[in-house]
């Protein structure tokens, strides 16, 4: 068997009274929406800055490559701000990767970043280039944060302790392959995950549990994408799977568990972890662990303070 990987290091969390920075990687959000996601990290006690293009539009995208990723990098590279949130997702963190100065990036040293969907590759990247774990979780400009009656509660829950250095356990409704297992959590949006294969932050599972979650692709697709980190290599070593949520996308389960189960290690499921609601944090490149019995995802921040958060 192989021996599980270490955990990265995660970064302290936000504490009230710490500025924290909105930007949009990614597609470009809804005005009204991103305003009332920032009221509701305001309601926590943080003061948000706004990157300088987080409302520019070009096509599907939050404005040009060079001012979001310029977004990105200030809001890193700026000493005050102690975490950076992703507006939303789309399309286009991709297309940042090569725009990021980062020996400039590791010099800041680390910070939380939290986001999901599209941003899965700047998880991916950042855990290679500066070594730090990142929250998968929900957005400030989407639905589970930013709707008009606002936030759904289990998500604001679960994003707050995870911020505040308790993160909840998530539960999912089905184990397809029972067992128990405690490694680095890494993965997340399969579309992304597939779109890295072949690029300096590609998926590498040896030693990890692997997140997977996914919207809007039919069966056929997510066998596409999955046949292709399975036969890249991605996959190999694997020390088990925690499948989210796939709304959206029919019926994924029977081409999951053809594909994932004869791998031989521990995969749960039904989480509700990536797009729909509720939609709970997990944090990647810190040690999770799989608990069959319960079907949860349990993990670590590795020591770090906590801070007591209250909504004003």
């Amino acid at each position: 068997m192989n021996e599980p990987a270490a955990g990265i290091p995660v970064p302290p969390p936000p504490r009230p009274g710490d500025t924290v920075a909105v930007v949009a990687p990614s597609g470009p959000p809804d005005s009204e929406r991103l305003a009332r996601g920032v009221r509701v990290l305001e309601g926590l006690g943080l003061k948000v800055v706004v990157g300088a293009h987080v409302l520019d539009r070009d096509r599907y995208l939050a404005g040009s490559d060079a001012d979001r990723a310029s977004d990105l990098q200030d809001a890193w590279c700026d000493p005050a701000v102690s975490a950076v949130f992703c507006a939303r997702g789309g399309y286009g963190a991709t297309r940042l990767l090569g725009h990021l100065d980062w020996d400039a990036m590791r010099a800041a040293g680390p910070k939380a970043l939290i986001g999901s969907s599209d941003v899965t590759a700047l998880h991916s990247a950042f855990a290679v280039e500066l070594g730090v774990a990142s929250w998968f979780g929900p957005m400030p400009a989407c639905s589970t944060i930013s709707d008009p009656e606002g936030p759904e509660p289990r998500t604001f829950g679960s994003l707050t302790a995870a911020l505040a250095g308790a993160p909840p356990a998530v539960t999912g409704d089905r184990v397809i392959v029972a067992g128990d297992v405690t490694a680095p959590v890494t993965g997340g949006n399969l579309s992304l995950l597939a779109a890295l294969c072949g690029t300096p932050y590609a998926l590498s599972a040896r030693g990890r549990i692997v997140l997977l979650e996914d919207v809007t692709e039919a069966p056929y697709r997510i066998d596409r994408m999955l046949t292709q980190l399975l036969q890249s290599g991605a996959l190999d070593g694997a020390a088990g799977f925690v499948l989210g949520s796939w709304v959206g996308c029919g019926d994924p389960y029977p081409v999951l568990e053809e594909l994932l189960a004869p791998l031989g290690v521990p995969v749960i499921a039904g989480l509700p972890i990536g797009h729909g609601s509720p939609q709970f944090s997990v944090l990647l490149g810190a040690l999770g662990a799989i608990d069959a019995k319960s079907c949860s995802l349990a993990y670590s921040t590795g020591g770090v303070g906590t801070a007591l958060w209250v909504r004003t």
